[in-house]
C-alpha cells in the first residue's frame, strides 16, 4: 500500500471536512450539555473539589493533594454561573453554598465539548490530512471515560485538555519561523504550565515533546541527513536547546509557581516548599488495593479497560420517582430502575486502540528493519507519525509503573488519546487502501466504536436502565 501521504487533495465543491467537523462538534456539545443537571448532588470527587472550588470563593483555608488550577477552573464557573437564576428544585447546598449543579458543571462540560478539535488538530498537524483529523475528533468525542469526566466538576479533564493544547501549540512552532516559533513556543510553554498547575502527572505530556526533539537530534548525531528533507524531523533539530530550555522548562516553571500564590494567600500555614512536601507525603502514604479503595488499578489494567469505575449508582422504584440520592436507601429489591454513571471508555475504542499501539509498535520496528540499510528510512511521514504516538503514549504510561500508591483508570486518559490518535490513524489509511478488504475494515471499525458508543451511553449518561439492561453492559464482573 503505497500512499504520498502528504500530498495536498483536490478541493471539491462540497466543504466535507467543514461540514464533518461542525457535525463532530454539534455532537460534542449535546452530548455535554443535556442533561447536565440531571443529578442534583455531588458525584463521585465533586464532594472534594466543589467545595475546594467555594472555599476559594470564601477564602476559606484547606488542604489538597494537587495542585490548584483544576479547582480555579470550578470556582469560575460557580461564580459566573451563580449569577444566572436556577429553579429552586434544582438548587443544593452541598457544596457549602445554594447552588445548582449547572453552575460547577458548565465549563468543564465546555472544554470537554472543545476538546475533539484540539485532537483534531494535532492529527491534521502531525499529518495534514484533513480525514485523519475528522477520524480522530469522531474517535474522541465517542469515548465514554472522557464524556464522564467532563460532565462533572471534576479536574481531570482540564489535565488533557491543557497538554493537548501545548502539543498542538508545538506542532504550530515546527511550522513557522522566527519570532512566529518563538510565540508559539512560548504558548506551549504557557499551556504545559497549566497542565502540571492541576496534576503533576501532566508532566508526561511534556515529556513526550522533549523525547521526540532528543530522538530527532539523535538521528541527526548519527549521520542521517535530515536536513535535506523539509519534514518535522528537520524542524525538530532546529529548534536548539536554549530554545528547548527558555520555553518547555523556565515559562512551565513560571507559570507553576505563579499559579500557587492565590492559593497560598488564603492558606498561610506553609510556604509553597512546605506544602509541596506535604502533597509529596499524602502521596508517598497512600496505599494501594482493596482496603484503600475498591476502584484501585495497575497501570498494565488501563488499556485493556478492566477495573472502570462506578461513579454513581442509585436505584428507584420507577422512572417517574425522583432518584434516592438525599434520603435513606431503598430496601432490598424494592429498585426496579437502576441510575448508573460508570467511568469507563467505550470498549471497542479502547481494545481496537490498544491493538493499533501494538501495530504501529511492529510497523515501527519492521520498517526499521527492513530498511536499515536505506539512508532516508528515518523520513518516511508514516514513520514520524508513528515515532510521535509512540513516544508520547509511553511517555504519559510508563512512569506509572513505579507508582506503588493505589492508582485508578482515569490516570490513562492522557495515553488514552494517543491510543485513540492511532486507531484513526490505521483506519484512515485502511479507507484510502486500493484493497477493498482493507476499505470494509476501516468502516467496521468506524461502525463498530458507533455502535458500542450507543449501546453504553445509558451509563455515561445515567439514564434509567432495569437490572437486566444493565448486567447486559457489565460484561466483566471487574466492570462492577
Amino acid at each position: 500500500m503505497v500512499m504520498n501521504l502528504f500530498k495536498k487533495r483536490d478541493r471539491t465543491s462540497f466543504p466535507w471536512f467543514t461540514v464533518g467537523m461542525a457535525g463532530v462538534l454539534l455532537l460534542s456539545f449535546g452530548l455535554h450539555f443535556w442533561g447536565l443537571d440531571r443529578f442534583n448532588t455531588l458525584v463521585f470527587d465533586e464532594v472534594y473539589y466543589v467545595k475546594y472550588a467555594n472555599n476559594y470563593l470564601t477564602g476559606t483555608p484547606f488542604f489538597d493533594a494537587h495542585p490548584p488550577l483544576g479547582k480555579y477552573a470550578i470556582a469560575l464557573a460557580i461564580w459566573i454561573g451563580r449569577h444566572f437564576q436556577s429553579p429552586q428544585d434544582a438548587i443544593n447546598n452541598l457544596g457549602g453554598v445554594p447552588f445548582s449543579p449547572w453552575t460547577y458543571r458548565w465549563l468543564n462540560a465546555l472544554v470537554g465539548s472543545l476538546l475533539p478539535v484540539v485532537v483534531g488538530a494535532i492529527a491534521y498537524h502531525i499529518s495534514h490530512r484533513r480525514s485523519y483529523a475528522l477520524i480522530a475528533a469522531l474517535f474522541t468525542t465517542l469515548d465514554g471515560l472522557f464524556l464522564v469526566e467532563s460532565r462533572y466538576a471534576l479536574i481531570n479533564i482540564y489535565l488533557v485538555f491543557f497538554g493537548l493544547l501545548a502539543h498542538w501549540f508545538f506542532l504550530l512552532a515546527l511550522e513557522h519561523q522566527n519570532r512566529w516559533r518563538w510565540m508559539w513556543l512560548a504558548l506551549s510553554g504557557v499551556s504545559f504550565g497549566a497542565c502540571i498547575s492541576v496534576k503533576w502527572s501532566g508532566l508526561g505530556f511534556l515529556l513526550g515533546i522533549y523525547l521526540i526533539w532528543i530522538g530527532a537530534n539523535l538521528m541527526q548525531w548519527m549521520g542521517n541527513n535530515i536536513q535535506n528533507l523539509r519534514l518535522p524531523f528537520q524542524n525538530l533539530t532546529q529548534i536548539k536547546f536554549y530554545h528547548l530550555i527558555a520555553n518547555l522548562a523556565i515559562i512551565p516553571a513560571i507559570f507553576y509557581y505563579l499559579i500557587w500564590i492565590p492559593h497560598l494567600q488564603i492558606n498561610t500555614k506553609a510556604d509553597f516548599w512546605e506544602l509541596h512536601q506535604q502533597i509529596l507525603g499524602f502521596h508517598q502514604r497512600l496505599g494501594s488495593g482493596a482496603s484503600v479503595h475498591p476502584y484501585c488499578s495497575s497501570w498494565y489494567t488501563w488499556p485493556l479497560m478492566l477495573r472502570p469505575m462506578s461513579y454513581f449508582y442509585e436505584t428507584a422504584r420507577n422512572t417517574i420517582e425522583p432518584v434516592p440520592s438525599f434520603g435513606p436507601a431503598l430496601p432490598a429489591g424494592a429498585g426496579k430502575v437502576i441510575y448508573d454513571i460508570h467511568a469507563m471508555g467505550n470498549p471497542f475504542l479502547w481494545w481496537l486502540s490498544t491493538a493499533a499501539i501494538v501495530l504501529l509498535i511492529i510497523e515501527l520496528v519492521r520498517h526499521i528493519w527492513i530498511e536499515q540499510n536505506d539512508a532516508n528510512r528515518f523520513y518516511a511521514p508514516k514513520l514520524w507519525i508513528g515515532i510521535y504516538l509512540l513516544l508520547n503514549y509511553g511517555a504519559n504510561l510508563l512512569p506509572w509503573v513505579k507508582v506503588t500508591r493505589c492508582t485508578f483508570i482515569y490516570l490513562y486518559m492522557p495515553a488514552a488519546i494517543f491510543a485513540f490518535l492511532s486507531l484513526a490513524w490505521l483506519v484512515e489509511r485502511w479507507l484510502y487502501s486500493v484493497d477493498i478488504e482493507f476499505r470494509l475494515l476501516g468502516v467496521t471499525v468506524i461502525f463498530l466504536i458507533l455502535l458500542a458508543f450507543v449501546f453504553w451511553l445509558p451509563v455515561y449518561l445515567g439514564l434509567p436502565l432495569s437490572g437486566e439492561a444493565f448486567k447486559w453492559r457489565m460484561w466483566l464482573r471487574s466492570w462492577y
